[in-house]
């Protein structure tokens, strides 16, 4: 395993662990490396100084060889978010805050049924639950909190 320090074009810093130089590379191309910050997809090498290893307990290996696992679903995880709600933007209409106004009417047949995505708020949501319309929340995204 080799851990990179990674800098973001929005110059965050971070760091990632990688199988190896060449599965960095690959992933990278494939946008699938992100900053955990703002979500930029657009990831270099930063300088970084040499680490020399003086030995690792069992566990320790263990516990890095985890942790990097875990850091590689999280970005598996965040990149199948992104192409769904992508999907999601691509293929339905946006209905802004009117979001609860437009499934109801889809819901009490009013005007045709199509794909939507908008905003609600908790209270629309759960009256919409309540009346048994379907809906299904858009994941956030770490770049959403910007």
């Amino acid at each position: 395993m080799i851990r990179y320090s990674l800098q973001c074009d929005h110059s965050h810093e971070f760091e990632a662990w990688f199988k190896s130089s060449e599965d960095f590379d690959k992933q990278a191309a494939r946008r699938l490396v992100s900053c955990p910050l703002c979500g930029s997809t657009n990831v270099s090498k930063a300088i970084m100084a040499p680490n020399i290893s003086v030995g690792r307990s069992k566990e320790q290996e263990v516990r890095v060889a985890n942790e990097a696992a875990m850091a590689e679903k999280r970005r598996e995880f965040l990149a199948l978010m992104r192409r769904l709600r992508a999907e999601v933007e691509k293929n339905a209409e946006y209905v802004g805050p009117r979001f609860a106004e437009e499934a109801r009417k889809m819901h009490y047949d009013e005007v045709e049924k199509r794909g939507i995505y908008g905003e609600a708020t908790l209270e629309e949501a759960r009256e919409l639950q309540e009346e048994g319309i379907e809906f299904f929340p858009l994941p956030r995204l770490p770049e959403d909190h910007n």
